[in-house]
């Protein structure tokens, strides 16, 4: 890059990118900020991306919180949460890919689960991680916890409500924060941030550090996993199961002076905004040798997967990055809005949704999501 070259920081009111960064001596470098993808590892992105990847916005959405997209490839539907704003919300959203082209709508569980911000598929049914508390929504009192929802009758279940007897706590952008389970075992890890405290989702403050944790729906056992990410977010295994990712969005934190429950977060570029790996150990119950992987350079790493080629995508900003094994950008897609979560959808899982403040869309390639049964 030539220089004189100077990008912006990102800030609560403005993220940037990399194709908001100012080349005087180079007039085509315009042509990044309008881009669809961006390519940083030529020979890698061509081959997952495909001769021809499409980018497409389908649906515009309320600048509310869009998150965990979880894929019933039985019914084939997306289901999918919007948060706040405004907090007290019941209702969450499905994309019927029955329909062409496929529609958005409301719909509503039996009973309600109030914001759910990540999630996952096992066993036939969706597991949610709902984040928000609150004594009386819609007649019902609500707590962060883990839930599952049956795709073919819409009846959810309480898994995990507490630790110990004190209330979870989980982020209003990736739930319980987020959460992944292993097929093997059918033990669910999941992360336990302050953001609804911090997003007014909650009526009660924090009792517990954020930490990450695993919890074994066979015994109702909950145990530690770590406790030094800042504020733990995204959570993904990698296709062998031996590898871990743990994002840290602890850059986006509660701002100077304010309540626990005042709906105001700032970000700070000096803060934790990077994902980790760990090894997890043979029977699947826990993780050691925690290692920086990934420093997300427009905002806060949220939404995290794994492919089933074992490339790590998170939603970055506006846009999802695509990083090797080995912990390197290989591509971009950029959007118009701020990513929250993504997933892929149809017989062979290379159709990708992303979702976020502001927008759903979808992406065509060659890029397979992990099967989940």
């Amino acid at each position: 890059m030539p220089y004189h070259f100077n990008r912006s920081l990102s800030t609560n009111d403005d993220i940037t990118k990399f194709g908001d960064t100012m080349v005087g001596n180079d007039s085509s470098f315009a042509q990044v900020s309008g881009a669809d993808f961006l390519i940083f590892d030529q020979q890698a992105a061509l081959q997952y991306l495909g001769a021809n990847p499409s980018y497409e916005y389908v649906f515009p959405v309320s600048q509310a919180v869009h998150e965990a997209p979880v894929y019933a490839a039985e019914q084939n539907l997306l289901f999918l949460s919007q948060l706040a704003p405004p907090p007290g919300f019941l209702p969450q959203l499905v994309i019927n890919l029955n329909n062409d082209p496929p529609t958005l709508s409301e719909f509503l569980s039996d009973p309600p689960v109030y914001a759910p911000n990540g999630g996952t598929f096992l066993n036939g049914k969706v597991i949610w991680g709902a984040s928000g508390g609150n004594d009386s929504i819609g007649g019902t009192e609500q707590r962060v916890s883990l839930r599952t929802l049956d795709p073919a009758t819409n009846k959810t279940t309480v898994l995990l409500n507490n630790y110990l007897g004190y209330y979870l706590y989980s982020f209003p952008l990736n739930t319980i924060d987020d959460l992944a389970a292993h097929p093997a075992t059918g033990q669910i890890f999941f992360t336990d941030p302050f953001y609804s405290s911090f997003n007014s989702l909650t009526d009660t403050p924090p009792r517990l550090p954020s930490a990450s944790y695993r919890f074994d729906p066979r015994t109702g056992s909950t145990s530690l996993i770590d406790s030094t990410i800042v504020q733990p977010n995204g959570i993904a295994f990698d296709p062998t199961y031996t590898t871990l990712y743990i994002t840290d969005s602890g850059a986006v934190s509660q701002a100077p002076g304010s309540s626990i429950y005042h709906n105001s977060t700032v970000f700070n570029a000096l803060g934790q905004h990077a994902i980790y790996a760990f090894d997890v150990n043979p029977a699947g119950t826990s993780v050691s040798n925690k290692r920086a992987f990934y420093l997300a350079p427009d905002w806060v790493p949220d939404g995290l997967k794994v492919s089933a080629e074992g490339l790590v995508l998170t939603g970055n900003g506006r846009g999802v990055d695509i990083i090797s094994p080995a912990g390197a950008l290989v591509a971009r897609v950029q959007t118009n809005y701020t990513v929250q979560n993504f997933a892929w959808t149809g017989p062979d899982l290379t159709t990708f949704w992303l979702m976020g403040q502001g927008g759903i869309s979808r992406v065509q390639w060659n890029i397979r999501g992990q099967r989940l049964t």
